[in-house]
């Protein structure tokens, strides 16, 4: 029986896909994760010769779209652009969290890692961290942070570096990246913790100021800012990226589209891509789908601990 099982799965594997692929990520359009997830699908729908078709679906720090993979029907065709936040964070900052991401997903690649920048508006008086925390600890009630929403990575990461400064101020949450960096650089939040991926052309354009990067590394992109630890406040927070099936999708499956996506990120003109905005295509030695099951695992592990001791909880 098990021979013939097998012998199906893989049968369904050869003919996969015959239609479009629904690639759902769950931040709005123009983040950090919708960047990656668009250059992705493009370079997927050449070698699995079906389009790949990326649809927004945002909502509590991502979890909306997340639970609508968990719960669809496992046949190939709806794919997560599961990150950080929604498979990681979302399992400790949510008293009840929509789904459970040991359970309810199937592991297929972990894709990238984008390292976090602290910026600020351009009129923000400190150009170092510890200027920047002496500034907050003392105007703490007239400031505010934002983020691509509660739970998000950009959430989480300002939560871990408020705590490490000593500094508690306000937290303004958006449908996404985009819209926060939209009114940092008009003024109306002081500051955001976001990928290097969406903050690198408004840096470059001194529409924001950067400080910190949040990472143990400087970026590339970025050589001379110095990161949090050069800076002397230890804060390691990146968002990572990896893709993900509703549990019960059939391993072939899984193993066409994990060796689908490995050939992808192999390629030249996409990794040049990648580089250009931040983002670190993960090494060859953690691309297989049980590293990323288990890197899910040890991830809600790690976050859980600042998390609690940060007190931030979201219903």
């Amino acid at each position: 029986m098990a021979a013939v099982l097998a012998a199906v799965g893989v049968a369904r594997a050869s003919n996969w896909p015959t239609r479009p692929i629904t690639m759902v990520v769950p931040f709005a359009a123009g983040g950090p994760t919708d960047v990656v997830g668009r250059i992705l699908a493009a370079r997927l729908g050449d070698i699995l010769k079906e389009q790949v078709i990326v649809v927004n679906v945002g909502g509590a720090g991502g979890m909306t779209g997340a639970e609508r993979v968990a719960r669809a029907k496992p046949d190939g065709y709806e794919v997560l652009l599961g990150t950080v936040g929604t498979q990681a964070y979302s399992q400790t900052l949510y008293k009840k969290p929509l789904y459970s991401a040991t359970k309810d997903f199937a592991s297929v690649v972990l894709v990238a890692e984008q390292p976090l920048v602290l910026v600020v508006r351009k009129n923000f008086p400190a150009r170092s961290l510890k200027e920047f925390a002496a500034y907050a600890k003392a105007n703490a009630a007239k400031l505010s942070f934002g983020s691509g929403g509660a739970g998000s990575a950009t959430h989480l990461g300002c939560v871990l570096l408020n705590s490490k400064l000593g500094i508690k101020v306000q937290h303004v949450p958006y449908r996404g990246s985009a819209p926060a960096l939209q009114d940092l650089m008009a003024g109306r939040i002081d500051y955001l913790c976001d990928a290097v991926s969406t903050e690198l052309s408004p840096i470059k354009g001194g529409n924001v100021k950067p400080i910190a990067m949040l990472t143990v590394r400087r970026s590339a992109v970025l050589a001379d800012v110095p990161t949090a630890t050069e800076q002397g406040f230890a804060v390691d927070a990146n968002n990572w990226i990896g893709l993900f099936f509703p549990r019960g999708t059939s391993e072939a499956i899984i193993h066409h589209l994990r060796d689908a996506t490995v050939a992808a990120m192999n390629t030249p003109a996409l990794r040049a891509r990648m580089e250009t905005i931040g983002t670190d295509l993960v090494a060859a030695d953690r691309t297989s789908s049980s590293y990323l099951q288990h890197y899910v695992a040890s991830q809600i592990k790690k976050w859980a601990t600042p998390i609690k001791e940060s007190g931030v909880t979201v219903d």
